[in-house]
């Protein structure tokens, strides 16, 4: 495993957690300093790569892409709010076949404004579900959510929201991998990037067609407990195709 991807791992929680409490980083979403994430030490140098996410989901090839299989039965342990996102880590036992392989869920965490857009559309919240083989490679299933009703799925996670920076919380809603997953499967699939440093690209972006709804207070709550938008601006697209 390439040592980029070992760092990205520990990052996002593939083996413990997004982040240890009192995690100080040295990146940040301000629009100029995320534009220089390249530049701030050596192992971020793949934020100037070419297979950079998040990206604009405009042009697109259709491509009879196989249904996604989900097999989610695992229960989430703890949320975490390091002041970068609020994380929901999984025990083991939930997975996503994908490209014959079998992608155990680590993870998923949110992002608000949405970091990916569809046809030069921005979405009010962005689910991020991080999965990874056996080899440590990833692939991440995003769910965007618009401002409408208020989503009842969130509602309960929005109780046991850590209020404070570093705060880690044990789960007492816990079934609530598959409770995520829209009613709908069709996606846009291309390959990418992490979307915060150190950027390591080989990462299998599933981006859901179906739009998820939650209510302007859900929205707020979760924008105003970062203090700040966390998504980081959209990377050109370059040579790569996004299949659906």
């Amino acid at each position: 495993m390439k040592r980029s991807m070992v760092a990205c791992l520990a990052l996002f929680g593939i083996h413990s957690t997004f982040a240890a409490e009192g995690t100080v980083f040295d990146w940040g979403y301000e629009a100029q300093t995320a534009a220089q994430w390249s530049k701030i030490k050596p192992e971020y140098r793949a934020c100037e790569g070419l297979n950079q996410s998040p990206i604009n989901i405009d042009q697109t090839i259709a491509a009879e892409l196989p249904a996604l299989k989900f097999n989610y039965s695992s229960k989430a342990e703890t949320i975490i709010n390091n002041n970068r996102t609020v994380q929901v880590n999984f025990h083991e036992g939930s997975s996503l076949a994908l490209d014959q392989q079998s992608f155990q869920l680590k993870q998923f965490h949110l992002h608000s404004p949405s970091e990916n857009t569809i046809h030069g559309k921005s979405y009010a919240m962005e689910m991020h579900l991080v999965h990874a083989n056996a080899q440590g490679e990833l692939a991440v299933v995003a769910v965007m959510f618009e401002q409408g009703q208020e989503n009842k799925k969130l509602k309960k996670l929005w109780q046991e929201l850590p209020k404070k920076a570093g705060g880690t919380v044990q789960l007492k809603h816990q079934d609530i991998a598959t409770a995520f997953l829209p009613e709908h499967l069709d996606y846009y699939r291309f390959n990418g990037s992490l979307t915060t440093p150190p950027c390591s690209e080989g990462v299998r972006w599933i981006v859901l067609k179906d739009i998820q709804q939650a209510s302007k207070q859900q929205i707020h709550a979760f924008s105003s407990l970062m203090e700040h938008p966390n998504n980081r601006p959209v990377q050109a697209t370059n040579a790569r195709l996004v299949l659906e």
